[in-house]
């Protein structure tokens, strides 16, 4: 029997009454485990064996199989994101993203950590389309295709950037600019600063409409581009900026 601090990715039903829980743990990376009789409306594991449970986990642990779960001391319940549409499609995709990216990296822990600072900011109702983007642009270092930010990523010039472009994979000079748009040098601010900024230190986030969404969209077009991955929980999100239900 051992305890890890994990968090439910995704569940899927396991016969009548049980469940197979995808778990990203912080000690083993994501395992498999079996929530037998979660389906029960009486069973202790009901309440706990359903995505973004967040907290201590404690089970009978097996390497390269499935564990089975015990019990789970919660450790932050979410309420502000289960609560909410808007957070909730955010964190969905997060989810989601994260599955997609422990299964090519071994640095589980750095990830874990940083998904849990992540879901805990949008929790504390910080601006979840900024922390989103911070989170995937510090993803793309671990699926080896990290944007050039420190320079023009077409000639290694250091003044004079006047934009960025997912084409040429990162930030652009006005001698290399062709007919990429220019964007807010705000954007382009803000954009390295994500690359370093520690989520967890997070106390405030002002930003304009404008400058979020040029950098939303570099990140989904850069996602489309080097990685394959577009989600449809991603998707999702997307549609409710189109409606304006969300900037």
């Amino acid at each position: 029997m051992q305890e890890v601090t994990g968090i439910i990715l995704k569940e899927r039903n396991y016969g009548e009454s049980s469940k197979i829980l995808d778990v990203f743990t912080r000690e083993y990376g994501l395992i498999g485990v079996i929530s037998k009789g979660s389906k029960k409306i009486k069973s202790k594991l009901s309440g706990v064996s359903n995505r973004l449970t967040y907290g201590i986990f404690n089970l009978y642990y097996k390497q390269d199989k499935l564990s089975t779960l015990i019990s789970v001391d919660v450790i932050n319940p979410f309420y502000n994101i289960k609560n909410n549409i808007i957070n909730i499609g955010y964190a969905t995709y997060l989810s989601e993203l994260t599955y997609q990216i422990i299964k090519q990296s071994i640095k589980h822990e750095e990830i874990f950590n940083t998904f849990i600072n992540s879901l805990l900011k949008i929790n504390e109702n910080f601006d979840p389309l900024v922390i989103t983007n911070i989170y995937e642009l510090k993803m793309l270092s671990y699926l080896g295709v990290e944007p050039i930010l420190n320079k023009c990523a077409s000639c290694g010039n250091v003044n004079n950037i006047i934009t960025f472009s997912s084409d040429k994979n990162g930030l652009i000079c006005k001698k290399c600019h062709t007919n990429e748009k220019i964007v807010d040098l705000k954007s382009i601010k803000y954009l390295r600063m994500y690359f370093y900024l520690d989520i967890s230190k997070i106390t405030k986030i002002e930003m304009d409409v404008k400058i979020k969404n040029e950098i939303d969209d570099f990140l989904t077009n850069y996602y489309i581009s080097h990685t394959g991955l577009y989600l449809n929980s991603k998707k999702f999100i997307d549609d409710l900026k189109k409606v304006n239900i969300y900037t």
